[in-house]
């Protein structure tokens, strides 16, 4: 009798089942690698806390879902589909978090289809690259800190080329006018600059020495990386 709980409808002699302790023994191993891979990926990077949850039980979900598929062709197109619409339906977050649910929905994948010990190593694998990779930005994000982003506006009448080039080179260890265009009406003009301060702690002085060469006009200096890479 408790057996024929953990039948389904629709199943005949052809269908292959499932025992209670397969499937048991399947998620149970999918939330523990979906805590490590959560433990690894949160690493020294700055996550969510719906992200960790999300990384925590994903493998599991998905891991059901394999699971329930059981090599039904028709089924898995449909669960396809369905995965399709939710993340249409969500707003999209950094390059960073959507590959970390990929690596999860990758564990639950493989659990899914009954191979623990290469689940327990693709995790293992891809949280140590995921740590490793998370190391190697924070280091290279302590250079990217001098990097900055200047936007200058001065009067029509003013030549832009070289103008500001005693300045930046005296602040600056580089510079790149990137971008010119004009502003109200053509009546001003707008540069961008693209930089690396020698010294950030100088930044008050720099702007200063720049108010003197552009009339007082607007001036902005922010992070180049100020907005976050987006899939």
């Amino acid at each position: 009798m408790l057996d024929s709980l953990f039948l389904g409808l629709f199943d005949t002699a052809l269908t292959d089942t499932i025992s209670p302790a397969q499937f048991l023994l399947c998620v149970g191993t999918s939330l523990l690698l979906g805590l490590l891979l959560c433990a690894m990926a949160v690493w020294r990077s700055p996550f969510s806390r719906s992200l960790t949850v999300t990384l925590a039980i994903l493998p599991a979900v998905v891991c059901v879902v394999i699971l329930m598929v059981n090599g039904n062709v028709g089924t898995g197109v449909a669960v396809a589909g369905a995965f399709n619409l939710v993340r249409f339906r969500s707003a999209p977050g950094s390059a960073r978090e959507i590959g970390a649910l990929f690596v999860a929905m990758g564990t639950g994948l493989i659990t899914g289809m009954g191979y623990l010990g290469y689940g327990l190593l693709f995790t293992l694998i891809l949280g140590a690259a995921m740590m490793l990779y998370n190391t190697i930005s924070l280091r290279a994000g302590r250079w990217a800190a001098a990097e900055r982003t200047l936007h200058i506006t001065i009067p029509e009448d003013l030549d832009y080329a070289g103008v500001f080039d005693p300045i930046l080179s005296q602040y600056a260890r580089r510079y790149t006018l990137s971008q010119v265009k004009t502003t109200n009406m053509g009546s001003l003009f707008k540069l961008t600059y693209d930089l690396t301060l020698k010294d950030p702690s100088r930044e008050k002085d720099f702007i200063d020495q720049l108010r003197l060469r552009n009339g007082n006009l607007e001036i902005s200096l922010g992070h180049q990386d100020s907005a976050a890479a987006t899939l």
